[in-house]
């Protein structure tokens, strides 16, 4: 398992088999869809063996946190000094008592996947200089379900602004 950002080249592709979107400082981007990466196994298809040469797949992540009220300008910065760390993180809400951050993670399967987002918050805690909240809620769920939910209206839409914002 590896955590990649949606724009990162797979390792050992020796080129870059995703489509990279550069952008200006302060341009806001708009999300339509993430391509995977070269070792991305489709649904439906067949699963590689278990081990080494797993195939991966993305999922959609998204991780409520929530504590002790803390000043909205430390929340703020915490939560932009991860994204600035880990630049995987698509979007951050925030209020001086809880947070959500939605990201993709590219994972052999939905229990990879939940173990590294229930690791995010406490492993960054002190680089990050996040509030000590607990994780109150996670939701993972794959790329399909994630663009029909899309389709049908529910959930935050792609083009919903990249980055940190208040509730």
């Amino acid at each position: 398992m590896r955590r990649a950002r949606p724009g990162a080249a797979p390792r050992g592709t020796g080129g870059s088999a995703i489509a990279r979107t550069r952008r200006a400082v302060g341009e806001p981007r708009a999300l339509t869809s993430v391509e995977a990466g070269a070792d991305f196994n489709e649904p439906g298809s067949a699963e590689a063996p278990e081990g080494d040469g797993a195939l991966s797949r993305l999922w959609h992540i998204t991780l409520c946190v929530s504590g002790a009220e803390t000043p909205l300008k430390e929340v703020r910065r915490g939560l932009e000094q991860l994204a600035h760390d880990h630049p995987f993180l698509l979007t951050s809400r925030y209020a001086n008592d809880h947070a959500e951050i939605r990201y993709w993670e590219e994972a052999r399967d939905l229990h990879d996947a939940a173990a590294v987002a229930l690791r995010l918050w406490g492993e960054h805690r002190s680089s990050a200089k996040l509030p000590p909240w607990e994780i109150v809620g996670l939701e993972v769920i794959d790329r399909e379900t994630y663009h029909q939910r899309i389709a049908e209206g529910y959930g935050p839409p792609p083009a919903a602004p990249v980055g940190v914002h208040p509730y």
